[in-house]
Parts: C-alpha cells; sequence; structure tokens
C-alpha cells in the first residue's frame, strides 16, 4: 500500500495490543500540514480563476469515468471542463476523457493509493486554467486514503455504486462525513441488485450525522445525470456568490 500517507503504519487494533509508534504519527501530521500548504495554493489558483474544482472520490470500478464522460456529453457547449485523472498506472481514463474533446492530464501515483495536493498543483501547469468553468479531479480508486488530503478542491463528491454494499457508508465514515454529496450510481442496476437497499444506505449515511445530499445516477446506455447536473447548477451559482461573499461555504449555500 500507500508509503506517503502512512496506512502502512501498524495501528492499534480492536484484537491486538499493537499500537503506533509516535514518531510514525509525526511524520504523518507533518505531511498533511505540508500538503494542506500546498491545497491552499491551489485553491487560490482556483478561485483567481474562477474555476470550481470538485474531487471525485470512490472505490475503484464505482462509475467516476463514466460518469464523467456522460457530465462532459452534458455540458460542454455550456461549461469550459477539463479534467485531471488519478490511478496507480495506465492512462485509459484519461485517453476516455479526451475523447469527448475535453483536456485530462492522467496522474499516475505508482503504489500511492491517493492523489495529493502536490501532485495535482504539478498537473495545473499542464492546464490553462484561464480558459476553464470547471475541473474535476478523479481521485485514485479507494474509500479510505483519499479523505484525508485536500487537493484544493472546493466541494467532494463521493459515489457508491449499488454493486457495492449498501453498508459502505458505516464501513467507511470518514470519506462519506468529508463529502459535499453522495452519489448512488449504476442506479439503472437496482432492478437486478436485489442485496442492495437505497433505503439501507441513506440511513447507514444519516448515521453519521450527516444530512448532505444523496442522489441517484446512470451514466450509461441511457444517461439519467439530470439530478447531478442540477447538484452542479447549484455548485456554480455557490462558487458565484462565495466569489462575491468571502466567508460563504458549501454548507451554508446547502450543498
Amino acid at each position: 500500500m500507500c508509503k506517503t500517507c502512512g496506512c502502512v503504519a501498524p495501528v492499534a487494533s480492536h484484537h491486538s495490543n499493537v499500537r503506533s509508534p509516535g514518531p510514525i504519527f509525526e511524520v504523518v501530521q507533518n505531511l498533511l500540514e505540508a500538503n494542506d500548504r500546498v491545497a491552499a495554493h491551489n485553491r487560490e489558483h482556483f478561485d483567481s480563476h474562477g474555476v470550481l474544482a470538485i474531487n471525485l472520490m470512490s472505490s475503484p470500478g464505482s462509475g467516476k469515468t463514466a460518469l464523467l464522460e456522460a457530465t462532459i456529453v452534458a455540458l460542454r457547449d455550456k461549461y469550459r471542463i477539463a479534467v485531471i485523472e488519478g490511478d496507480l498506472e495506465t492512462e485509459n481514463d484519461a485517453a476516455r476523457i479526451r475523447v469527448h474533446g475535453v483536456p485530462a492530464i492522467q496522474i499516475t501515483t505508482g503504489t500511492a493509493c491517493h492523489l495529493d495536493a502536490k501532485l495535482v498543483h504539478q498537473a495545473l501547469h499542464d492546464i490553462s486554467l484561464g480558459g476553464l468553468d470547471l475541473l474535476f479531479i478523479e481521485n485514485v480508486g479507494n474509500l479510505v486514503c483519499p479523505a484525508s488530503f485536500d487537493l484544493g478542491q472546493h466541494l467532494n463528491v463521493t459515489l457508491l455504486s449499488v454493486t457495492e454494499g449498501d453498508d459502505k457508508p458505516a464501513k467507511y465514515p470518514v470519506i462519506f462525513r468529508a463529502s459535499d454529496l453522495v452519489v448512488l450510481s449504476k442506479a439503472d442496476l437496482l432492478c437486478v441488485m436485489d442485496d442492495f437497499d437505497p433505503d439501507r444506505a441513506e440511513k447507514a449515511l444519516r448515521s453519521l450525522g450527516t444530512d448532505i445530499p444523496m442522489i441517484r445516477t446512470a451514466a450509461r446506455r441511457v444517461p439519467e445525470i439530470e439530478s447531478w447536473l442540477d447538484w452542479l447548477e447549484g455548485a456554480f451559482a455557490w462558487r458565484r456568490f462565495a466569489a462575491a461573499v468571502p466567508t460563504a461555504n458549501a454548507v451554508s449555500m446547502g450543498l
């Protein structure tokens, strides 16, 4: 697993008396502080160019790239869009995005199980922010480490595919608490995925003490992404408001 975020460190276990040594946590804390400084710098770039940056997170195969493809087709005549793709290897996802006439920068992390602010900052050298309205950052497929690393984004979106367990919010609470929106993806498969109950998934989400919205999408065959597009329009309205009122935030705008 990743050697940059501390997830290889031994941790306290319910079944063990093992404890992580203090110096490891100091290293991780210093790493996160350094990351946050770069993230703030990235956010300054986005804000100065009026770009809305959205971080997409999920487990592998939940449909992030497919949702981006459907989104680009729906919005490319209205908004100028670019994508940063994160994977351990290959340019497969970036190639899929470029087919739709949208610039896509691929970050290959090697062994790292998440993107960090420095990697995003490096990718920004290959993107003309002045010609953009919307930047999607598709994080590495992982429901753990991406939640801990600020990239400079304005909003976090976590996908939960109906082909996964509906108890994922209970099992991975950190990433869902960090989200501004939860998307139940591949919802067109609910008719055959009788072991996934959207009500149970929402109950698990609400048990975390969060009232963030949960919507359903289907990105393939006949796309059903209207609720997602409506949320994006609301996000743009929030960014315009936030630019005029610096103290505004996503919570106050109901996102």
